[in-house]
């Protein structure tokens, strides 16, 4: 089984799309996604990864994107008048990738929504797959350069 095989059987426990452009395969899953009459709030995981064959490296990076559609009654806050709203998050990330469970809650239409996902644990079984293979597994923040 080749490298590339072994990193997709990671994601085959979700219903994750695969794509390939200029040697970086993306994968991206819906995590949680929250449907009501007039709006559509949805949290993707987003991987990028290259396997470089000459150095016999994988270089890999990870994002949440979270995306939203329609008109929501009140907002993200009981602050904001009906319709309109917006939400800022911020987050700390070190050289060596986000860690543990990432909680996410957000209120629509007067009900809570939330998540779990954990990223170490994904990024662990890739890493492993990786070194198991004997290539270096080299994490980044950002998907510049990869």
């Amino acid at each position: 089984m080749t490298l590339q095989e072994e990193i997709r059987e990671v994601f085959s426990g979700v219903p994750a799309q695969f794509s390939e452009k200029k040697g970086v395969t993306t994968v991206e899953y819906v995590v949680a996604e929250r449907k009501s009459f007039l709006s559509r709030k949805k949290v993707t995981y987003i991987a990028r990864y290259r396997i470089v064959e000459d150095a016999r490296e994988v270089r890999f990076t990870e994002m949440l994107k979270e995306s939203g559609s329609g008109i929501s009654s009140g907002g993200f806050d009981d602050d904001s008048p009906s319709g309109f709203g917006f939400k800022k998050t911020t987050y700390k990330t070190g050289m060596g990738g986000r860690e543990g469970t990432i909680e996410e809650q957000s209120n629509l239409l007067g009900s809570k929504y939330s998540y779990t996902f954990d990223f170490k644990a994904t990024r662990a079984a890739v890493q492993k797959k990786v070194e198991d293979a004997g290539y270096a597994f080299k994490y980044q923040i950002t998907p510049i350069g990869l």
